[in-house]
């Protein structure tokens, strides 16, 4: 096995306790002495993937964050963040409501995304909706479930992704295979998430740099500037990024997602202690 980093090790050790424990660190890492790059933060991922598959695990695809441009100068990103997902995080519900455990969730939020399954990898023309979509089987609503290990949830681009990008689980809604009206109706698509029957926020396709099927290309681009992390191939799941802002959740409470356009029907989960 490679050697790794003594500081790699040290904050993979303490962010995976914490994430077991659900204990709150003191703080963001990139607020300590000497801070956090982000070639550190991913390699941290990259060690905590590799602990992941070494006790079984599969990676099931990628997570993304911060997919808003208008974001990117403020923190100081060229792209995109991400993060690995599991064969035990990832949930399929094959359309049926899905019952979710928050046991050992701190304080759990909630994203409503889209969610791609790749047949093939992408090819260069990652900037051309039409051509990414081209390596894409199927389409479908996702809520993806985070958790948070820093204070107040505040942390910054680098923190969010040496602590398994915040991922806890993706509940994957009934997928529909790609359409050939799909590169226009992901741009304009509308959805809401309601708790318990009540609306609480809405958001559009666009919100996902401006077409989710763009955001996929600009993280396979991503992807291909860098060596810790593969590209993407056949079979991966991406989940896109937040459509709306994420909601606190609790046990007791049902979550329903329903987007328009799109022929997909209503996502709902509930959770439970």
């Amino acid at each position: 096995m490679t050697d790794i980093d003594p500081t790699v090790r040290r904050l993979a050790d303490e962010l995976e306790g914490a994430w077991a424990r659900m204990d709150l660190l003191d703080g963001t890492l990139t607020a300590r002495d000497g801070g956090l790059p982000m070639a550190t933060a991913q390699a941290v991922e990259a060690e905590l993937v590799r602990r992941r598959r070494a006790a079984g695990h599969r990676t099931a695809g990628l997570k993304v964050g911060f997919a808003n441009r208008a974001m990117w100068r403020i923190l100081k990103l060229d792209t995109l963040i991400w993060a690995h997902m599991y064969d035990d995080t990832v949930h399929l519900t094959g359309g049926a409501r899905r019952r979710h455990s928050l046991a050992g969730r701190r304080w759990p939020k909630i994203e409503v995304e889209i969610v791609f399954k790749l047949s093939k990898p992408i090819g260069p023309d990652t900037g051309d909706a039409a051509a990414v979509l081209s390596s894409v089987e199927w389409v479908a609503l996702g809520f993806e479930i985070n958790d948070c290990v820093y204070p107040d949830w505040k942390y910054q681009p680098a923190d969010l992704v040496a602590a398994y990008g915040l991922h806890t689980a993706l509940i994957v809604g009934a997928p529909r295979a790609i359409a050939p009206g799909d590169v226009d109706a992901l741009a304009e698509f509308t959805v809401t998430i309601a708790q318990n029957g009540t609306v609480v926020e809405s958001g559009a396709g666009r919100n996902s740099l401006k077409n989710p099927a763009l955001c996929l290309g600009e993280l396979a681009a991503a992807l291909s500037r860098q060596s810790l992390t593969p590209p993407l191939a056949a079979g991966d799941l991406v989940s896109t990024g937040s459509l709306t802002p994420a909601p606190l959740i609790h046990a007791g409470e049902t979550w329903t997602a329903e987007a328009d356009r799109l022929g997909l029907p209503p996502l709902v989960a509930e959770f439970w202690a």
